[in-house]
């Protein structure tokens, strides 16, 4: 199993420095792991000497968010603490907020209407053990949670000396529950541990990942604390003061309580203005006038009247949108309108689709628009009478005057050249190259074809697919095959001249699967035997595109290449590339090159496919650098999508390509699509992210747009709203459906506004301005160095956190940390983006994999980006209440199961126990479980029942297979699975959550002051 396919691991915050060779790490083979800790940060056991407080210097209390639900003592014992207590005593205050103190005096009942915050009281005598230190002395903040010995008023990081799991839940028998240190109170030795000395290869010592981290952005001078390492600090003391990870906002928490308080009920979006529940609650939603959150979801539902005072809040404005979306079965698919020959009903001036926004007038013989009030005729065939409250009396019989989301039949008008479109066509371009041949890719992907060949997309499944399809295999060469009904046997053409690329044959390139399936299956029976000896190892690329295009070209028809290609395209040829993997330029200057095309041919051709609707898949099989950031361009410029197995072997990754490559050839899909949102007078679209081309500042154009794309939207003001009408935005999809419809596909969005920042930081969806914010961080790394795109985040956030302290939150002092109700998760979200392999790689992480993560995210929707960076980690004995990503959280005797949305894990504790190990491996022994299978033994008991059901529900939830992979503790895998554990300190110098938050503070008191 290699380390690079891993997508997503976590990175650097400060690059290591000289001065601390890497120390060897338990579970990976003791070797030393390059680069290692910059001295000050040097692996860390818990905090030094007890505090004297001092007087108070630049150190700001440390910040975390509101938490739960107010008393910070059930912070978390509702999901698997039992009944510890983390904290002072619970408190009866308003839900709105929570409150976490240092120490000091008790806390005051905070106002209502003030959400999270931490209360600093006055410094504690030198012994206390409460959790938060004061905020006097120790260094300044900038180099906050460095782990030099925590001085008077310096954080302390978490202690591992025996780490905690989260013990079972009552009811659950038979499993025995780990100890779990109440707020601030020692933590003894665990069962089951051995001591926490430095060096020691037990569990038990602080493991790297845990070291809280340097929170880079601007650090001073390591050199001028002194740092005693972690071997010099009395044992005693490792145990005590720390900012307890309990007392601050937990996104199981936030997640836990929206589903209760939103999972019942429909959502219902007659309501202008309301935050749907979170991409992780199930909900049902009832369509009365705005678009599904399925279809679209907004970074806030109350925007800012002026531009003023969205500069002011620094939340961006955007909607992540997607089109295409598959609704579950229980909610209805947008219904079809016919207006027939004349087409869909538009406003003149600005040209938006009839929706709920326009108001008849004049008995109905009139409308006016709500995007740009121009008064449009209705045209006779249109008109209706209008009942006493001014709305048309079939206003509920026509989905375009009562729902959010709607299609239209196009008219011959709105088709290219104005003639109605051929239906669309596929075409498969295989490598036949050695590679290709020697890892069993060739011979799976002509297997898999003659089943597949049978679910191609299709508007009605009772009527055969009407997609015809090609086949070409290529390696220095094309080879195109005639598989034309009427021939006893395939032909093959070879064109060598790959400078100058054309289609040898016309007719009998692109045929009726129907019609023409023995000689299909005769073909694709004999190419892995015809190139079964190949020897020629060279590729190229770029023509190979060229000719599937020209195909389409010829057969006047869009269509979709899948491409199944393994190696650099080195060979001469159009689109040759050459090796430019350079390790050494990772945190320079120079780094965004390796994220820019090597050269120009692929985004001119990129253009020409467009044009075309020629949408491209590619399904990579590298064995090493292949260059994503360049083959990538044609598939993220159509609409198509790239999928990546590194050193592909045919018995382990078979089942994930062969799983990838059914969706991908089944699922519903647009062709020659154009994407257009227009706006109420006051705010426009201004940027646009994903997979598509635009050739003007307002047309999104996918030469492919299947039900998985989104396309994000930022918005800007060019005008002052008001908060009676609110801000209105239409999308209007114009696509040819696989049957070879024209059609239009509308969906609605109204949302408030406020003239006060209070009712904007009432109404914000953190996990979309997460979505935002990884694509805009990932866009602007293709033009600046990493480190600026990370301090440019971390400025942003703390500019929205300190708008809301300044000017919503109720006074107090400095020393609290204080977080808007929707936003108290905005910090751990932001270090997760932080930390992620494109802003932050690890050692490990190749150049391909940070470019295809980067083309990846540009096209995610909001419940797919929110695993990606937060994954869910469930314990399977307790399924299916997840917990907290932290290494604290596991306990030795468990096994649990980690979800990253293209990764699955399944971590064995050492000590778990035999009858769990039995239930679910089927041997009762930890030794004999194999760490190789990708797939759970199905055995007849509740246990390994339920926990593949939770595996299969995991995978039917995303767009992509997830792999299977059993990590056993202390094996060498275990460091890609702790990797994910994105709330601790990672090996590669990203911040722990708790460190992050204190940075945060810091930033926001500076930014205050």
């Amino acid at each position: 199993m290699n380390v690079n396919q891993q997508p997503h691991m976590a990175s650097p915050y400060g690059q290591p420095q000289p001065g601390y060779q890497g120390y060897p790490q338990s579970g990976y083979g003791g070797q030393h792991v390059p680069g290692g800790y910059p001295a000050p940060y040097a692996p860390y056991n818990g905090p030094a000497s007890a505090y004297q407080p001092g007087p108070p210097q630049g150190m700001r209390g440390p910040p975390t968010s509101g938490a739960p639900p107010v008393s910070a003592a059930q912070a978390y014992s509702q999901f698997g603490q039992g009944d510890i207590q983390n904290g002072p005593p619970p408190l009866g205050a308003p839900p709105q907020r929570s409150v976490f103190s240092y120490t000091g005096p008790p806390m005051q009942q905070p106002p209502v209407s003030q959400p999270s915050s931490f209360h600093s009281g006055p410094p504690p005598p030198p012994t206390s053990a409460a959790g938060f230190p004061p905020q006097g002395g120790g260094p300044p903040m900038s180099q906050a949670n460095h782990v030099a010995p925590p001085q008077p008023g310096m954080l302390a990081g978490p202690p591992v000396p025996g780490m905690a799991g989260p013990p079972p839940q009552p009811g659950m028998q038979g499993y025995p529950p780990q100890q779990n240190g109440a707020f601030g109170q020692v933590r003894g030795p665990q069962p089951g541990y051995a001591g926490p000395y430095p060096g020691q290869q037990s569990y038990g010592a602080a493991p790297p990942a845990q070291a809280p981290a340097p929170p880079a952005p601007k650090r001073l001078d390591p050199d001028s604390i002194p740092s005693p390492q972690a071997s010099d600090i009395p044992p005693v003391q490792k145990t005590r003061h720390r900012i307890d990870p309990d007392a601050i906002p937990s996104p199981i928490q936030v997640i836990e309580d929206d589903k209760a308080n939103k999972g019942s009920e429909p959502f219902v979006t007659g309501v202008r203005g309301q935050a749907p529940p979170l991409v992780t609650t199930n909900f049902h939603v009832k369509d009365q006038g705005n678009a599904s959150p399925r279809f679209i979801r907004c970074t806030a539902y109350n925007i800012p009247c002026t531009s003023d005072m969205a500069k002011q809040s620094q939340v961006p404005l955007a909607a992540v949108i997607k089109p295409l979306a598959t609704l579950p079965p229980d909610e209805n698919s947008p219904y079809i309108v016919d207006h027939g020959e004349s087409g869909p009903i538009r406003c003149n001036r600005c040209k938006a689709y009839m929706c709920p926004y326009m108001q008849f007038i004049e008995g109905g013989r009139r409308f006016q628009c709500g995007f740009c009030s121009c008064v449009t005729e209705v045209p006779p065939h249109y008109f209706q009478h209008l009942d006493h409250t001014g709305k048309r009396v079939d206003c509920y019989d026509r989905p375009e005057l009562s729902l959010g989301s709607y299609e239209f039949l196009a008219t011959v008008d709105y088709c290219k050249n104005n003639k109605i479109p051929q239906p669309p066509a596929f075409i498969f371009l295989i490598d036949v190259s050695y590679n290709a041949v020697k890892n069993g890719m060739v011979r799976i992907v002509c297997q898999e074809l003659k089943t597949l060949l049978d679910y191609l997309p299709r508007e009605n499944p009772d009527v055969q697919s009407n997609i015809r399809v090609g086949f070409a295999t290529y390696n220095k060469v094309l080879h195109f095959y005639n598989v034309k009904a009427s021939l006893a046997q395939p032909q093959m053409m070879v064109v060598s001249d790959v400078a100058d690329m054309f289609v040898p044959l016309l007719d009998g390139f692109l045929v009726n699967v129907s019609e023409s399936r023995v000689v299909i299956e005769s073909l694709l029976d004999q190419i892995p035997d015809m190139f079964a000896d190949t020897r020629e190892t060279e590729t190229v690329f770029g023509p190979v595109i060229q000719a599937g295009l020209e195909a389409l070209k010829a057969a006047d028809c869009a269509g979709k290449l899948f491409v199944f290609h393994t190696s650099l395209p080195i060979a001469e040829a159009p689109g040759k590339l050459k090796n430019r993997e350079d390790k050494k330029l990772v945190g320079t200057d120079k780094e965004k090159s390796l994220f820019q095309p090597q050269v120009s041919f692929y985004a001119n051709l990129a253009k020409e496919c467009v044009a075309q609707g020629c949408c491209v898949d590619l399904f990579l099989f590298p064995n090493q650098y292949v260059d994503v950031a360049t083959l990538g361009v044609v598939p993220t410029s159509t609409g198509g999508s790239v999928y990546k197995y590194t050193y592909f072997q045919a018995q382990s990754d078979q089942e994930r390509f062969l799983n990838d490559l059914r969706k991908d050839i089944q699922k519903k899909v647009g062709f020659d699509a154009v994407m257009r949102v227009r706006t109420s007078t006051g705010i426009r679209a201004t940027d646009f992210f994903g997979s598509f081309y635009m050739s003007n500042t307002t047309d999104v154009e996918l030469a492919g747009l299947d039900c998985d794309k989104t396309v994000t939207v930022e918005f800007r003001h060019d005008d002052k709203l008001s908060e009676e009408t609110g801000a209105l935005m239409q999308c209007a999809v114009l696509y040819t459906s696989c049957s070879g419809q024209r059609r239009l596909r509308i969906h609605n969005m109204a949302v408030n506004c406020c003239a006060q920042l209070a009712d904007l930081y009432r109404n914000c969806e953190t996990d979309t301005i997460i979505n935002f914010f990884a694509k805009y961080a990932y866009r602007c790394v293709l033009n600046n160095p990493t480190k600026n795109v990370r301090d440019s985040l971390v400025n942003q956030c703390a500019q929205i956190l300190a708008c809301y302290r300044k000017n919503c939150a109720s006074p107090s002092s400095a020393g609290q940390l204080i977080l808007p109700e929707c936003m108290k998760l905005l910090p751990v979200y932001l270090n997760c983006v932080l930390k992620s392999d494109v802003l932050h790689p690890g050692a490990d992480v190749s150049l391909d994999d940070r470019a295809y993560l980067r083309q990846l995210v540009s096209a995610m929707d909001v419940a797919e980006s929110h695993v990606f960076f937060y994954p869910r980690l469930l314990p399977c004995d307790t399924l299916p209440v997840a917990i907290r990503d932290s290494e604290e959280r596991l306990s030795k005797g468990g096994i649990y199961l980690l979800e990253t949305g293209l990764n699955l894990f399944l971590w064995v504790g050492a000590n778990a126990q035999q009858e769990l190990l039995q239930n679910i491996f089927g041997t009762p022994a930890f030794g004999q479980i194999d760490s190789n299978m990708t797939s759970l033994p199905i055995l007849d008991n509740p246990y390994s029942k339920r926990v593949r059901e939770i595996v299969e529900s995991f995978r039917a939830q995303r767009s992509r297979y997830m792999k299977l992979m059993v990590v056993k503790q202390e094996d060498k895998l275990e460091l890609i699975f702790k990797h994910f554990l994105v709330e601790d300190k990672n090996n590669s110098g990203g911040a722990s959550y708790v460190d992050f938050l204190c940075h945060m503070h810091k930033e926001i008191r500076q930014l205050l002051s």
